[in-house]
């Protein structure tokens, strides 16, 4: 999967969760997704890697089993963000999990309680 497939991938996982939206941050240009202005995945400037906020322990359980496609971020990495590759082949539902569960760290209560993980269609 190219790049641009792994972004619209995202951003269609993103996107599908209650009031989240699209807004680049900084002087960045490349996609951040937020729920209320607070941002809960980004990706890389080149598109090759996205953030997500994840729980105590997933960032060590992730890196630790799979280093090739998981990794401790700069800056954000010490604030239990975890680093995916999208250069690389991916599980998705897997990948999809982790981004709602993310949103779910970040939304308000009653936003999260509404979040499911997208299923795709059979």
């Amino acid at each position: 999967m190219s790049e641009i497939d792994a972004v619209a991938r995202v951003r269609e996982i993103c996107l599908a969760l209650p009031e989240a939206a699209e807004k680049s941050f900084g002087g960045h240009t490349s996609p951040a997704f937020r729920v209320r202005d607070k941002m809960f995945a980004t990706i890389s400037e080149d598109r090759t890697a996205m953030t997500f906020k994840a729980a105590a322990g997933v960032q060590e359980a992730l890196v630790g089993d799979d280093p090739e496609r998981f990794y401790v971020p700069p800056y954000v990495g010490s604030k239990g963000w975890v680093g995916a590759r999208l250069d690389v082949d991916q599980d998705w539902d897997e990948i999809a999990e982790l981004l709602v569960d993310s949103y779910r760290l970040i939304a308000p209560k009653r936003l999260a309680a509404l979040a499911d993980v997208p299923r795709p269609a059979p």
